[in-house]
């Protein structure tokens, strides 16, 4: 559509000739692409632009590229492809979900594969910044304030969450004592579902408990739904810009 944006790619990766490549690649297909070097110049683009899909490689020299998803995740629910060539054991894909990543590729990869997994991020991207909801909830003696994306406990400290742990508790919050099925689940914590993603909910349902319950192993708050799912159990009250709904 005429004057509609251009679809942001950002890319980080210590290699001139892969940056190259993903460039040509993508700006064929009508998509804007700025690829970087080192994590200075990818926060000095971030702070100027918006950008729909991060790529990130793994092995970026004397930086650590989980370390940068970790950061990324904990800011913004940009999408994060990572890319490695020679990181991608489990146990490197699953601390990557753990932090916050939503997809993996291996070098080499073909270009008609790696154009559609920008795709499908650009796709799942939600459509409605959760920074113009202006809801509150509370639970349990937690807040989780929507605006802001910032939750507290009871006594007033503030526990970070990942987009990807916000937006599942967001979901249950939504749906107290419902149970919502891992295909909901992985919807609305938008990791999508794929072979290498069969964990991706359990991971982030671990994640959330670690964090909001007192003893993880045994969950008073998010409960699993033997064959069906999982459900928050317990009351949730909402506010709407500060007034308490009936």
């Amino acid at each position: 559509m005429k004057g509609e944006r251009l679809k942001h790619v950002l890319v980080i990766d210590d290699d001139l000739a892969m940056r190259h490549l993903i460039v040509e690649c993508l700006t064929v297909h009508a998509l804007k692409v700025t690829a970087v070097a080192d994590s200075q110049q990818f926060n000095r683009v971030l702070s100027s632009e918006t950008v729909d899909v991060v790529v990130v490689d793994l092995n970026l020299g004397r930086e650590d590229g989980l370390e940068i998803v970790r950061t990324l995740a904990t800011k913004s629910d940009v999408p994060i492809i990572i890319i490695s060539g020679d990181r991608l054991e489990e146990a490197d894909k699953v601390l990557a979900l753990e932090l916050g990543a939503t997809d993996f590729i291996a070098k080499p990869f073909g270009t008609r594969e790696f154009l559609a997994r920008i795709r499908v991020a650009l796709r799942v991207r939600p459509t409605v910044a959760r920074t113009k909801d202006r809801r509150t909830f509370y639970f349990d003696g937690w807040t989780l304030n929507l605006r802001q994306r910032r939750l507290t406990s009871e006594g007033g400290a503030e526990v970070k969450l990942t987009a990807g742990e916000f937006n599942l508790l967001v979901a249950f919050l939504e749906k107290p004592r419902d149970v919502l099925s891992r295909e909901q689940l992985l919807i609305a914590s938008r990791v999508r579902e794929e072979e290498v993603y069969d964990r991706s909910i359990d991971v982030l349902i671990l994640r959330l408990r670690r964090k909001l319950e007192q003893d993880a192993a045994n969950p008073r708050l998010i409960k699993t739904a033997r064959g069906a799912g999982y459900f928050f159990d317990i009351d949730v009250n909402v506010s709407y810009g500060g007034v308490m709904a009936a």
